[in-house]
């Protein structure tokens, strides 16, 4: 959609490169929660501890990466300019048919 102050398209997903910090981020958080909560839950022989520190590090990985932080919008693809489809069509139907050539 475009935006009330801008007649640019308002930045509102991550870009590729973005995706794959999430990406990294995301799985990083939940690997070290994973270990803590697995030692935790060890050490003080309470399985539901490591259960809860794995849900807060996934909650926390989510809040880090779901959301578009402007860290994950720093590379924009860069598109093609709008062209009239009535041009495209046009173009087409002028180009005539190739003929191969029998062998």
């Amino acid at each position: 959609y475009l935006s009330v102050f801008s007649k640019t398209r308002c930045h509102t997903h991550h870009d590729y490169k973005g995706q794959k910090l999430a990406e990294q981020i995301f799985q990083g958080i939940i690997l070290v929660s994973a270990v803590i909560g697995f030692i935790y839950g060890y050490i003080t022989e309470q399985f539901g501890w490591t259960v809860y520190i794995v849900m807060a590090g996934f909650a926390l990985s989510c809040l880090l990466t779901l959301p578009p932080w402007p860290m994950y919008r720093r590379n924009p693809l860069k598109w093609l300019p709008v062209q009239e489809s009535g041009t495209e069509e046009k173009k087409t139907a002028d180009r005539k048919p190739k003929r191969h050539s029998k062998s």
